[in-house]
């Protein structure tokens, strides 16, 4: 059996464990070091660190202080890694931990955090989700069961403090450009939660100081919530300082494309078993600047969808020019309001967006002033038939269960 390099304790707080971080900056001590073909196991806390709790109250999803996320098992050193070379991460399973078989989505209060939606819905709302094997089912959310497709959200390189400065750099000029907007536009580094790892005294204060947040993807990796890096998966790290600094968090048993809700997939406490290499000068070899990815050969076996198209004007009927993010979005709140013929609220509808196996594309980019985004419901999710009919869609949900909603204080 592999070793077990890190374990949490879900009765004790993140902070408690000196094998976790939850800022990136390159003095973050290695908590651990292996050799290029070891095999590992990791143990993760939910991105929360065990905040939000399996109950029927959106409270704590309004309460959280986002400052604390993303808590992050490692850093990992690997014997031989230097900058300039591929860390090459092979997933070789993943799972939740077994004394916690639940999963939580919700979304943020838009004075809070917000989210892809957050104008239609500002307030905070929560769903659990019971894993059962394969599957998920949620108390919340009736009529709806699928196969999940558990994947680290969060897995990522220390970065060198040239690249550090670099980050924290642009999104501070971003931050400046609108410094009062709710939600920011980024999140700038913040002492008062930081977790340091392993680090003490001066290093620690410097890692408070400096450390950037864990919220966007980056150069190095860090959140890029790409569903199908699911067991059988590969990863190629460009490494930044010497024994390249592995770290891994956010898992998530089932998420939609764009991980839409932000409080985002099903987010759960779990384990990944990983191999790890190494490709020296890859780097260069490659031409490589962001990770490379190789998916999963696993996926769920739904092959029917119903396709929901939207284009690059908002709501206001404002048209923009080839923008993607935009018709996303149209593209999501045409699902949800197709959804809520059937019964679903708006929340359920959003919600079930946001944790099922479904498809996002970008669909066209070319064709001005309108971008095409494309998002693929699968219909095999639902206790019945969704698709359209000269009969019309029939309520199969009656309203009596709903999600749990908390009001701004």
């Amino acid at each position: 059996m592999p070793d077990t390099l890190i374990k949490v304790d879900l009765t004790k707080s993140a902070y408690d464990n000196d094998k976790i971080h939850n800022r990136w900056h390159p003095d973050i001590p290695m908590v651990s070091w292996v050799s290029p073909g070891d095999d590992f196991i990791i143990e993760t806390y939910d991105w929360t660190g065990g905040f939000i709790k399996n109950n029927d109250s959106a409270d704590d999803v309004r309460d959280i202080d986002l400052s604390i996320v993303h808590f992050l098992s490692g850093p990992i050193g690997v014997k031989g890694a230097e900058p300039g070379d591929l860390l090459v991460v092979d997933l070789l399973d993943v799972g939740p931990l077994k004394e916690s078989l639940w999963g939580f989505n919700g979304f943020f209060s838009k004075q809070n955090g917000g989210g892809f939606l957050t104008d239609h819905f500002p307030l905070a709302q929560k769903s659990i989700w019971d894993i059962k094997g394969l599957y998920t089912s949620s108390r919340h959310i009736p009529g709806v069961n699928f196969a999940g497709l558990i994947h680290p959200g969060l897995i990522g390189c220390l970065p060198d403090p040239k690249l550090l400065a670099k980050w924290n750099e642009r999104e501070n000029a971003l931050i400046a450009t609108d410094p009062t907007r709710i939600p920011g536009l980024a999140n700038p580094p913040f002492a008062a939660t930081a977790h340091a790892g392993q680090a003490k005294g001066d290093v620690k204060a410097k890692i408070g100081a400096e450390g950037a947040r864990t919220v966007p993807p980056r150069e190095h990796g860090g959140n890029c919530d790409i569903k199908d890096l699911s067991r059988g998966s590969k990863i190629y790290f460009p490494v930044y300082v010497p024994g390249g600094g592995l770290s891994m968090g956010d898992l998530h048993f089932s998420q939609g494309d764009g991980e839409i809700t932000f409080c985002g997939a099903i987010e759960m406490a779990g384990w990944l078993h990983i191999k790890v290499d190494i490709i020296k000068d890859g780097v260069a070899k490659y031409g490589i600047k962001n990770p490379v990815f190789k998916p999963s050969p696993i996926t769920p076996n739904y092959k029917d969808y119903l396709i929901f198209e939207g284009i690059s004007v908002d709501e206001a009927g404002k048209q923009h020019y080839l923008d993607v993010h935009i018709a996303y979005r149209q593209a999501c709140l045409n699902a949800i309001e197709y959804l809520k013929k059937f019964g679903y609220s708006g929340a359920q509808a959003y919600s079930i967006l946001g944790t099922a196996p479904c498809q996002g594309h970008i669909s066209g980019v070319v064709d001005v002033p309108n971008a095409c985004a494309t998002l693929w419901l699968p219909t095999e999710i639902f206790d019945f038939d969704i698709m359209p009919s000269s009969a019309g869609p029939i309520k199969h949900i009656d309203g009596s269960i709903q999600m749990p909603l908390s009001p701004d204080k």
